[in-house]
Formats: C-alpha cells, sequence, structure tokens
C-alpha cells in the first residue's frame, strides 16, 4: 500500500505524538508546520490530507487555509468551536472536507453513541440520576474537558435534562470519562479509560485516512458510520 501523505499542523505534545506513530500506520509527514510558517500549497508540499492540533485562536485561520490549499483537514484543537458553523459552511460551500472532534478516541465516538441510547432509556424511566465524572492530569487546563463537554450535550439532547459534571485534576491521568446512572436499588457506570495519549494520534490517522476523497464536514459519528470502502458525501 502507498503510504498516506499527511501534513502536520502543530507540532505541540499531540503532533509529535502523531508524527512518531506514523510510520508504523504507513503514514509519510510530508510536512510539519509550527508557530511562523505559513500555510499554503507549498509549505503543504504533497500532502493528501492535513491533521491540526494547534490554539483555538489559530484554528480557524488554519482550517481557511487548508481550505483554500485545496487540502481536506482533521482537526483536534479544541476552544474554537464557535467559529465552527462559519467555517463549515465555507467548507461545503467551496467543496472541502473538514472533520472535528474533541477527542479522536474510538473508544470515546463509541461511547458517545452509547451515552445517547442509555440517556433516551433512562429518560423513560424513573428513580435514576445521572452524573459525569472525568480525570485527567494536574496540568490540564479546561474544566471539564472537550470530551466532557461533548458527552454531556449528548446526554442532555437525548434526555431533555442538564447533566451535573465534575471535573477532577491530579497526577498524570490521560483522561478517564464517567457516567453514572444511580438508582435506589442498582447503578449502572458507563466508563471510558485512556491508557496513553497515543490513542488519540492513531484515531487522528483513522479519521485523516477516512477523510481522503470526501467532501463535506464530518465527526468520528461519521468515521464509524461509514466503512473506509465506500465514500459519501454531504455538508
Amino acid at each position: 500500500m502507498t503510504p498516506l501523505r499527511v501534513a502536520l499542523i502543530g507540532m505541540g505534545r499531540m503532533g509529535q505524538s502523531i508524527d512518531a506513530l506514523a510510520f508504523d500506520r504507513d503514514v509519510e509527514i510530508v510536512a510539519r508546520i509550527d508557530d511562523g510558517v505559513a500555510i499554503s500549497r507549498e509549505s503543504l508540499r504533497d500532502a493528501q490530507v492535513a491533521i491540526e492540533f494547534t490554539q483555538p485562536d489559530a484554528a480557524a485561520a488554519n482550517v481557511r487555509a487548508c481550505l483554500k490549499a485545496g487540502i481536506p483537514v482533521v482537526v483536534g484543537t479544541t476552544g474554537w468551536y464557535d467559529q465552527l458553523a462559519a467555517v463549515s459552511r465555507e467548507t461545503s460551500a467551496a467543496g472541502g472536507a473538514l472533520l472535528s472532534a474533541t477527542n479522536f478516541s474510538v473508544g470515546v465516538a463509541i461511547m458517545d453513541i452509547l451515552v445517547e441510547r442509555a440517556a433516551e432509556l433512562f429518560a423513560a424511566t424513573s428513580g435514576f440520576e445521572a452524573h459525569l465524572v472525568e480525570t485527567h492530569h494536574s496540568a490540564k487546563k479546561d474544566a471539564p474537558s472537550g470530551t466532557a463537554t461533548t458527552l454531556a450535550s449528548t446526554y442532555e439532547r437525548a434526555a431533555g435534562q442538564v447533566l451535573p459534571v465534575t471535573s477532577v485534576r491530579v497526577g498524570s491521568v490521560p483522561g478517564t470519562h464517567e457516567l453514572v446512572f444511580d438508582g435506589p436499588f442498582e447503578q449502572l457506570r458507563l466508563v471510558h479509560e485512556a491508557r496513553d495519549r497515543r490513542v488519540f494520534a492513531e484515531g487522528a490517522l483513522i479519521a485523516a485516512r477516512w477523510l481522503v476523497g470526501r467532501t463535506g464536514v464530518y465527526t468520528m459519528r461519521d468515521v464509524l458510520a461509514h466503512p473506509l470502502s465506500t465514500h459519501h458525501s454531504h455538508g
């Protein structure tokens, strides 16, 4: 198989993790773009797709630059979603491709689907209360995490009620999310534990390979819903 040609935008912790995993996943990193380097067709080299992990204030401009260069882009930066709707419209209008996610773990993407269904079922059942607890390393600045916000939004849409979220910052935990449904005589817990940050790099590379050849705006749910052998487009 010919290696997938990827441009990395942002060489922080996640960019370095993706770079380290690329060779083992049959991916060639053809460009490494960090602060001070303009994103253009030239700097992206002959990449088939770009993966962007930078800062919230840079993400939208980076996506637009990839769009202008005709390169599909996978975005893992969080905290820029106030601009996502506008950028999504621009992507669709230009016939480009964008995939964004607060978490690239395949397990978390599946958990999001399970949370939706569980919330619907428990909403129709009396006597249960729900609570989400998310735990991350002590250096993580945002609380709740982007993943917790996504899971809580999914729950709230399905259940029609607010989900309390508790954030714990301790030690070097890569990330744990636990949704508890507690009733008088029983308890159900949905738990996802990230054992290694490479899980996010792995998912970003899966998403990048999936996005090549598609047009439209996507999330990790779409990656799960449509196998790589079939291409679908939507706005």
